[in-house]
């Protein structure tokens, strides 16, 4: 091959791939984009989007099937190997810093859709109050790209991550982003494909702003605030199905009797709340007929209510006349409400750092597993949280079920069993 041809040779690959890179650059003008409001132009930002993308388009066929991360510099901060978290679970980072709710949107089909994704997790929107767009404006492109979603696939997890706090200082006040929030609860209430995890509580200090010990910059998280956001996601990727896939290998102590075999229902079902009255049972059964309990991998999950709140009792079909000792596991997602019936009353079982109303516990662990042990004797109860004492005195009466509550966000259970005293 001459000179000039090898010089033609290379100005064609030089064409095609500038072409390439065109496809993936932001539009010049807003003519004809879908949504409303902001997209960034400045040239650090085109140059970055422009980038990302291009390289992600590399990535399409080794991302097939992936969990995808959807956001700004938030999730772009992830890094590619998610900070060691996540581990066993095929992710792919969709992030990228300064993005919008529009850029997200205009980006979707190519750095999304196109992996045919099992799940997304979505966090966007701060970077959208910085260009002074409305809460309103900011959830009606999030509305779009919720649909976008499922469109492609009407069965996709799609997790929702309410928008960080941040601050006045940074352009991102505390009542804005309350309010948008707020906006995209309401668009997506009700939807049970969706589920919104309370990232703004679970972050947001006493005036609802973020907090140095987790934002060094009051926008972005450090290592304590990603390692927190991952915990967070973790009970609900569980519940998905990404993680905590193997049995369980706990043994238990002589003397117990499980309550749960963590493979279904059985031994459970819905009573009257009023008289007690058995309503249904579901032995032999994976879920509740409402689906809003079901057993996944040895665990028992109340899932999260797709209206927001919604309580319901599940209970033992066996009572209880004897004295005995319960012992069970616990995990709650942010702000989760639950509760353990002994008997029938109630032993409020949540989220206590956030949602009480033990806050001051020293050993309990937010979104990780804690166990309650409730010894009952002589119709009261001493119950404790990993030791600690919740209720030394608490009144029961003299027979009765076990039961679990659900209220709102995630419960998960696991590990209940009894056992009856001489």
């Amino acid at each position: 091959m001459n000179t000039k041809s090898i010089f033609i040779l290379l100005s064609l690959v030089f064409s095609l791939d500038l072409l390439g890179a065109s496809k993936f650059a932001i539009p010049a003008t807003d003519k004809g984009l879908p949504g409303e409001g902001p997209i960034r132009r400045y040239a650090w930002f085109k140059n970055l989007w422009e980038k990302k993308r291009t390289g992600w388009a590399k990535q399409v066929k080794q991302d097939q099937g992936a969990l995808v991360f959807l956001g700004d510099s938030i999730t772009q901060g992830w890094g590619g190997n998610f900070r060691g978290h996540f581990k066993g679970v095929k992710v792919a980072n969709r992030g990228i810093s300064g993005d919008t709710t529009r850029g997200v949107l205009i980006r979707l089909k190519e750095d999304v859709l196109s992996l045919n994704p099992k799940g997304v997790v979505i966090l966007i929107g701060t970077n959208d109050l910085e260009e002074k767009a409305t809460p309103e404006v900011i959830a009606g492109n999030l509305k779009l790209i919720i649909a976008a979603l499922k469109k492609h696939n009407a069965k996709l997890p799609i997790i929702l991550c309410n928008t960080f706090p941040s601050s006045a200082t940074k352009r991102r006040p505390t009542d804005q982003i309350k309010k948008i929030n707020q906006l995209y609860f309401a668009a997506v209430k009700g939807d049970a494909q969706i589920t919104v995890l309370d990232t703004w509580l679970l972050f947001a200090d006493a005036k609802g702003d973020a907090k140095k010990v987790e934002f060094d910059d009051l926008l972005h998280p450090n290592k304590i605030g990603y390692d927190k956001w991952a915990a967070a996601l973790g009970p609900l990727l569980a519940t998905h199905g990404f993680m905590e896939t193997g049995a369980d290998k706990f043994k238990m102590e002589s003397g117990f009797v499980s309550l749960f075999n963590g493979k279904d229902l059985t031994g459970w079902g819905f009573r009257n709340q009023k008289t007690q009255e058995k309503l249904a049972t579901f032995d032999g059964k994976k879920s509740s007929n409402d689906g809003r309990y079901v057993a996944i991998n040895a665990r028992l999950v109340v899932t999260t209510p797709p209206e927001g709140r919604r309580v319901q009792q599940l209970w033992t079909t066996r009572e209880f006349p004897k004295n005995f000792i319960l012992k069970l596991e616990f995990r709650a997602t942010p702000n989760a409400d639950s509760g353990v019936f002994i008997r029938r009353p109630q032993l409020q079982c949540r989220d206590y750092v956030l949602a009480g109303p033990w806050k001051e516990l020293k050993k309990y662990k937010p979104q990780e597993w804690n166990e309650i042990v409730a010894i009952v004797k002589d119709g009261v109860a001493h119950c404790t949280c990993n030791g600690e004492v919740l209720n030394a005195e608490f009144k029961v009466p003299a027979s009765g079920p076990i039961g679990l509550e659900g209220d709102r966000g995630q419960m998960e259970y696991r590990r209940i069993r009894v056992k009856e005293l001489d």
